[in-house]
């Protein structure tokens, strides 16, 4: 099963960061020194995918312009003696090859899966929402599902456990049949259920490997689609259609940043990971109400020369 292809939807508004995303696409956030969308295309390459189909929408110009060569740009680096600033940037510009396609109206994740048919063919292929960063240096997310999706022959979608408070906010997969600790054959996928009506506690996040299967569920499923295009209730056909779907359990750590929380979180909690930074965060959070504190404390002595 050869599998070199992967989706990147990225064509939503960005809602929740206005007014920021209103000049600025959601998916250029800079977590640490990094836009999150460049962590989602090193996960690709890291489990040897080269070709990304990004789905944009309207000026989204600054996603193809971050993945361009500047020698303008190089040039001011090399001057100022920061020539190394862009080695991670250059090595995706020199492995990974990007095509672009415009999703002209907001009607879906499904609807924007759908639009790269042409592009996949009958291959399995990724996709991968830039919403959700998965940190595992040894083991990338994207990579994990591919090699599930090798072993098992058939579709695998990215789940974690979710406690019952975050059940409604996902879509949620029921379980045919457990193959090992982390693998599961599904029978059905729920989007965003009561907690109570829920088949588990799996929810499902931003990686699969799908089957070219999946366009032909989504035509149908758009045949009768009254609001937006719905990629669970595609994945919830092709299994009616005795498509082989299982889910699995990603290992590493999942950093929701489709939220300012999450955007805040993981942000922290990379910082936290990264020796550069790691002793700097702890200091401040440690300090917050401390004597060296930067922040205001009206109980601070003011220390002045006579």
């Amino acid at each position: 099963m050869e599998i070199l292809k992967t989706v990147i939807p990225a064509a939503g508004i960005g809602s929740r960061f206005l007014p920021y995303t209103a000049t600025v696409p959601k998916e250029m956030l800079p977590v640490l020194h990094k836009p999150a969308l460049q962590y989602i295309v090193e996960e690709g390459l890291q489990s040897a995918i080269n070709q990304f189909i990004v789905i944009t929408s309207r000026n989204k110009e600054q996603l193809a312009d971050h993945f361009s060569p500047s020698n303008e740009l190089q040039a001011l680096l090399e001057e100022r003696g920061k020539k190394d600033a862009l080695a991670d940037l250059k090595k995706i510009i020199r492995q990974a090859h990007f095509t672009y396609v415009r999703q002209h109206e907001p009607l879906g994740l499904g609807h924007a899966v759908l639009m790269a048919r042409n592009l996949i063919g009958k291959e399995h292929f990724g996709i991968m929402l830039p919403d959700d960063l998965i940190v595992n240096p040894a083991n990338p997310g994207l990579a994990q599902l591919i090699r599930v999706a090798r072993q098992e022959k058939g579709s695998v979608i990215a789940v974690q456990e979710v406690p019952a408070s975050c059940i409604s906010s996902y879509g949620i997969v029921g379980i045919k049949k457990q193959i090992s600790p982390s693998i599961f054959q599904v029978s059905h996928v729920v989007e965003k259920p009561d907690p109570k009506d829920a088949p588990s506690n799996l929810a499902i996040i931003g990686r699969y490997v799908l089957s070219s299967k999946i366009f032909a569920s989504l035509e149908e499923m758009g045949t009768y689609a009254t609001g937006e295009l719905q990629l669970t209730d595609a994945i919830g056909h092709m299994i009616q259609q005795n498509e082989k779907v299982f889910a699995y359990k990603i290992q590493g750590i999942r950093y929701d940043v489709g939220t300012p929380i999450g955007w805040v979180k993981a942000i922290i909690g990379m910082s936290l990971q990264d020796p550069a930074y790691a002793p700097h965060i702890k200091s401040f959070l440690a300090d917050l109400d401390g004597a060296e504190s930067f922040l205001y404390n009206s109980q601070k002595s003011i220390e002045h020369v006579r």
